[in-house]
């Protein structure tokens, strides 16, 4: 499946909890979207998140259900095949996979 990144901007400092993730992740699903992984930028104010989904589309439609900004949608791939396997083993050590 393809890989995105998305970088959202938010007014105010982020702050998410755990049921809003579950809701997001459920919303996600619905959508056939998996998230990887976020950054979020120093001042809290700015995210990067890796995804996986079957287009852009996919993630807007989840983003604009979860109330959540998407200003840019890029398509991605690893810079090396041996990226992908520490990508991966890093998801299954962390629990996301």
């Amino acid at each position: 499946m393809p890989l995105y990144m998305v970088e959202r901007e938010f007014a105010d400092e982020l702050e998410v909890s755990g049921e809003d993730i579950r809701l997001i992740d459920e919303i996600n699903a619905d959508e056939g979207v998996r998230w990887i992984f976020s950054f979020l930028s120093a001042d809290r104010r700015q995210t990067y998140c890796l995804y996986e989904a079957p287009s852009p589309e996919a993630i807007i439609a989840a983003a604009r259900r979860s109330d959540l900004p998407a200003d840019a949608v890029v398509e991605v791939g690893a810079a090396s095949p041996e990226l992908v396997g520490r990508l991966r083993a890093w998801a299954a050590a962390d629990g996301r996979h």
